[in-house]
């Protein structure tokens, strides 16, 4: 990785995946048991109210910034592609998590990269064991000592984004073997993280962007925050004024388009 340039912002979200879950055996490949069974409990109606503080909550501030103010949106202005590297599996898992993102997300042009001089977003797949060696080359042995004090996290990502707030470049570091589930619930959480929402809030219980709380898919109310950052009149570098400003239309269009491809009409 780069080093990020002295105006930019660099942010970290990392996601605590306890090895203490229990990962149940899949119902096929891709969909453990544990991953359908909190999609059969899903909450899936939320108020207007909900729907602007889980936004404004994760698409402000970052769980862990080494530069830059936190205070503005911060997302891709351009298409996103993504690579990833790593055990062959796992890469396969991510490629149908990126496709699942593309068709929830209406506005966002997101696809997996053959190459990785064509990605924006570079996802590594290491052992466990590895973790720790990762995260130091790429952000020094100090950084990665702050990082395990501060959450002893199991996957994470950070990103690089210009003085006009636009994402540049984004790093997904993931974990292979300690289950689907386990993988699952940090692709999901990482990538989405890398696009823009990457503060963590202990105060909204049914976002992923909780460290108390594991999904393993790609759940309604995440949707919600998605679409509305990637709507069009959401831009990089908007005050959180500004985005209440535009707000109402945005999320009208925006509970459209998630009820229409959750089938919930």
């Amino acid at each position: 990785m780069r080093a990020p340039a002295n105006h930019g912002l660099f942010a970290i979200a990392m996601a605590a995946c306890a090895i203490g879950l229990i990962c149940a055996s899949p119902l096929h490949a891709t969909e453990p048991a544990a991953v359908a069974s909190r999609q059969r409990a899903e909450k899936k109606t939320f108020t207007d109210a909900e729907i602007i503080d889980g936004f404004l909550k994760t698409a402000f501030g970052a769980e862990y910034h080494l530069a830059g103010r936190v205070d503005r949106i911060r997302k891709y202005e351009l298409p996103v592609r993504v690579f990833a590297e790593g055990r062959s599996d796992r890469k396969a898992q991510i490629t149908k998590v990126v496709t699942d993102i593309a068709l929830r997300v209406q506005h966002l042009d997101i696809a997996m990269s053959e190459t990785s001089g064509d990605a924006n977003i570079m996802v590594k797949l290491v052992r466990d064991r590895d973790l720790y060696r990762t995260i130091s080359t790429f952000y020094g042995a100090e950084r990665a000592k702050e990082i395990r004090n501060s959450l002893d996290p199991q996957c994470l990502s950070g990103f690089r984004k210009n003085e006009a707030f636009e994402i540049e470049h984004s790093d997904v570091i993931l974990t292979v073997d300690n289950g689907d589930f386990i993988f699952l619930d940090c692709a999901y959480e990482e990538l989405l993280q890398s696009l823009g929402p990457i503060n963590d809030t202990s105060s909204v219980p049914w976002t992923m962007f909780n460290d108390n709380v594991q999904m393993g898919y790609f759940d309604v109310f995440d949707q919600y925050i998605l679409n509305i950052l990637y709507d069009p009149r959401i831009k990089a570098g908007m005050t959180v004024q500004d985005v209440h400003a535009v707000l109402p239309q945005v999320l009208t269009d925006v509970r459209t388009w998630v009820a229409k491809v959750n089938g919930l009409e």
